[in-house]
């Protein structure tokens, strides 16, 4: 069988940066005008006042001191508070068509690819900006890669789930190099007057080639030794946003078309699964948490990695072996395990292994086993 290689990955960042300060002034600012707007029905008790939110409890509560968004200006207004991201014409590239070109531009560059060598993209996000025709499609058009390509969706997990099915395809030999990008818009899903999600979420994209080992040249490569992928549906994370609204007369502008969460619900339920299926599937590779260099977990809250990778490893992780990125890009959905890998993967010797792993709405969780090969 074909051994499948990660040979390069890209990242794109936002040029807009958003830190915990001004995101709180503009939340307190918009909460402070709608306490004054129900004031008396406020002081009949007919209504609750609606709670300031500071640095300090979005810090406790995730480890989030900024993140990364396409448009601040609209996000920071009050009277907006959600990005303003112009319509583009049909005959313009999309938005996460060229955010993926960034990205994926890079990862080429890495592993030594030309474009027009790649025979499959995958474009794999939580949200996509339209059904059809396939953002994948069109960005393959925009790169001059071969092949064929597709967009999948298992939200934070999209990524993990795309790497699986791109070494599938490489070692079936259906495919010699396959592109997986994940374009994250997350900043327009986010329900920024929600005190308890408006500063969860940020934008970015990132790209990895996966290719036949034979065919690899890059200066460095990952073995993919193996990945495990686990569904159990839930409804702790949702996001109700689709075509049959405009059908069933829901107001498109309601809280549930956006993103919503039981918190504590998702800590309790998905730590001690993610946890699980990386020893089991270090097991199955008669490998142990001890064996593992670096977790590049998925980056959504400081203490679900934290309790993770204490489960898998058996003690309290360094900086180093669980590195965070969450503090500065905050959560990017399926994204943000590929941008730990990205920016913590060169300092890794020939044989260090280390796991990919993403988890999410669903539930949804996805495991990659990798090894340095050079």
């Amino acid at each position: 069988m074909t051994q499948a290689v990660i040979t390069g990955t890209g990242l794109y960042t936002p040029e807009h940066a958003i830190d915990n300060a001004a995101l709180v002034a503009s939340f307190n600012a918009w909460v402070d005008a709608e306490n004054t707007r129900h004031a008396d029905a406020i002081a009949r008790g007919e209504r609750e006042p609606l709670a300031h939110s500071s640095s300090e409890f979005i810090v406790k509560a995730s480890g989030i001191e900024s993140r990364y968004v396409l448009d601040a200006e609209g996000i920071l207004d009050p009277e907006r508070m959600r990005p303003r991201l112009p319509r583009r014409a049909n005959d313009e590239p999309s938005i996460q068509a060229e955010m993926g070109m960034i990205a994926a531009r890079e990862a080429l560059e890495r592993a030594r690819v030309a474009a027009s060598d790649i025979d499959l993209v995958i474009v794999a996000c939580s949200n996509l900006e339209r059904p059809y025709p396939a953002v994948a499609v069109e960005l393959q058009a925009l790169l001059g890669a071969g092949g064929y390509a597709f967009d999948m969706n298992v939200a934070c997990s999209s990524a993990t789930f795309a790497i699986e099915t791109a070494a599938n395809a490489v070692r079936s030999g259906n495919a010699q190099r396959v592109l997986v990008v994940s374009p994250e818009i997350c900043s327009a899903h986010l329900n920024f007057r929600d005190r308890d999600s408006h500063f969860i979420f940020g934008d970015a994209c990132t790209a990895i080639v996966i290719e036949a080992d034979k065919l690899a040249s890059a200066e460095s490569r990952f073995e993919i030794l193996g990945t495990r992928l686990v569904t159990r549906y839930s409804n702790a994370i949702r996001n109700n946003a689709g075509f049959l609204n405009r059908v069933t007369d829901s107001d498109p502008q309601a809280a549930d078309k956006l993103f919503i969460q039981e918190g504590r619900r998702v800590f309790k339920e998905v730590c001690p699964m993610v946890a699980q299926l990386i020893g089991d599937h270090l097991a199955s590779l008669e490998l142990a948490g001890g064996d593992l260099t670096r977790l590049w977990l998925h980056q959504a809250n400081r203490h679900m990695n934290d309790m993770i990778a204490r489960r898998v490893l058996g003690f309290d992780p360094t900086p180093e072996q669980a590195p965070v990125i969450l503090d500065r890009y905050a959560n990017t959905s399926s994204a943000g395990s590929i941008i730990a890998f990205h920016l913590h993967r060169d300092d890794l010797t020939t044989g260090a292994l280390g796991v990919v792993c993403s988890f999410g709405a669903g539930y949804s969780a996805g495991s990659v086993i990798l090894r340095r090969v050079n």
